[in-house]
C-alpha cells in the first residue's frame, strides 16, 4: 500500500515530498527499489593485531599461570603478584582468554571429584493412615499481635484432617497431646504411621519425639532451608484462608474454633478435591471412593437420547482415584 501510495504521487510532487506525505524515509525507498546492481564489496581479509602476543609469549603466559604457587589462584591475583614482582607478561582479560582457548582451564584447573546428583527424598502412602502431614498455622486475634495457633493433622493419602486444635499458644505439650489422642482415636497399630513435619519447635521438641517413640510412629522432618517440603498441610492452611467467609480478625478464641469446626466439616465431608479425583476426603478415607466410581458409571437417563451428528455417546467418568504422591522429607528417623 504504501509503495502503491508513493508511486502515485511521484509523477505529480515527486519522489521525496511522496515519501514524506507517507513517513518513508527517502533513501529506505532507494535502497529497496534500486535498479542497479549493489556496488561489490571486496572481502575483508583479518589483519593480525599488531600488539598480539606471539606463540612464544603465550606459551610462557600459560607456563607462568600454572605453575605450583599460581595454580589456585585467579588470574587477577596472578596478574597482581607479577606486577608486585616487576614482570608484566599480558593484560588480566588476555590470560583469562589464553586460558579459555586451550583447555578451558578458566575454571579450577586441579582434578575434582564428580558427585551424581542427590534424589529428593519422598514419602508416598498408598492408603489411609499411613502417612499424616501436620502444621500450626496463625490466627489473626481481635488485637494487635494477637494470634490464636491452629494445629492441624492430614492424611496426604485422603486430604482427611484427622485432627485439628486451636490454642492461645504454640505449645510442644499441646502437640504431644492432640497427636496422643489422634491417633488413639484413628486406632493406629505399630509401625504402621509415619507423620511429617516442618522444623518448628513444637514439631522437633523432645515431648513430641518421645511419644511418637513410644507409640512406634515414625516421624519425619522436612530439609532444613526448603520451606516447600511440606505441601499438604501449607495448600491446606491456603484453602482455609482463601475461604470467602475466612475473617480478617477473630473476635475470640470461640469463634475461631466455630469457624474452624465449620470449615473442617466441610473439608472433610462437602469439598471435591482436585487431588483425589474430585472425591470428598471423608470418602477416600474411609473406603467409599470405589462405591461413589461406581455410581457415577451407572447408566443415566440422557444416554438413551440419540447422540449429536458427529458425536457419539459416553458414560460420563469421575477422575481417577490414585493414591497422590507423598511429601517430601530428608529425614525420616524411626523412634
Amino acid at each position: 500500500m504504501t509503495d502503491t501510495a508513493i508511486t502515485d504521487l511521484t509523477p505529480v510532487v515527486g519522489v521525496k515530498d511522496a515519501c514524506a506525505a507517507v513517513g518513508r524515509p527517502r533513501a529506505t525507498h532507494y535502497r529497496w527499489h534500486r535498479k542497479s546492481l549493489a556496488p561489490h564489496r571486496p572481502p575483508r581479509e583479518p589483519k593480525p593485531q599488531p600488539r598480539a602476543l606471539t606463540a612464544d609469549e603465550r606459551t610462557e603466559v600459560l607456563a607462568v599461570l600454572h605453575e605450583p604457587r599460581f595454580v589456585d589462584l585467579a588470574p587477577g591475583e596472578v596478574h597482581a603478584i607479577l606486577l608486585d614482582e616487576g614482570r608484566y607478561l599480558c593484560s588480566e582479560s588476555t590470560m583469562y582468554r589464553l586460558l579459555r582457548e586451550t583447555h578451558g582451564g578458566v575454571r579450577d584447573r586441579r582434578r575434582q571429584a564428580t558427585h551424581p546428583p542427590r534424589v529428593k527424598p519422598e514419602l508416598v502412602a498408598h492408603g489411609a493412615n499411613q502417612c499424616w502431614s501436620w502444621d500450626i498455622t496463625k490466627l489473626a486475634g481481635p488485637a494487635k499481635w494477637t494470634y490464636y495457633y491452629l494445629y492441624s493433622i492430614i492424611d496426604i493419602y485422603s486430604r482427611y484432617t484427622v485432627g485439628w486444635m486451636v490454642a492461645t499458644r504454640e505449645s510442644k505439650e499441646l502437640a504431644e497431646r492432640l497427636l496422643a489422642d489422634t491417633i488413639a482415636k484413628q486406632n493406629i497399630d505399630r509401625d504402621q504411621l509415619t507423620i511429617h513435619a516442618d522444623r518448628g519447635s513444637s514439631m522437633a521438641s523432645k515431648p513430641v519425639a518421645f511419644l511418637l517413640a513410644d507409640l512406634g510412629v515414625t516421624k519425619s522432618h522436612s530439609r532444613p532451608h526448603c520451606s516447600n517440603d511440606n505441601p499438604f498441610s501449607e495448600a491446606q492452611f491456603k484453602t482455609l484462608k482463601y475461604r470467602p467467609d475466612f475473617p480478617q480478625t477473630f473476635g475470640s478464641l470461640e469463634d475461631a474454633r466455630a469457624f474452624c469446626a465449620s470449615f473442617y466439616r466441610w473439608y472433610n465431608h462437602d469439598h471435591r478435591h482436585s487431588g483425589i479425583g474430585m472425591h470428598t476426603p471423608a470418602d477416600v478415607h474411609h473406603g467409599h471412593a470405589d462405591a461413589v466410581q461406581q455410581a457415577v458409571r451407572r447408566p443415566c437417563p440422557w444416554l438413551t437420547r440419540p447422540p449429536r451428528k458427529g458425536s457419539s455417546a459416553s458414560t460420563p467418568s469421575r477422575r481417577d482415584c490414585q493414591g497422590p504422591p507423598g511429601s517430601t522429607s530428608p529425614n525420616q528417623q524411626a523412634q
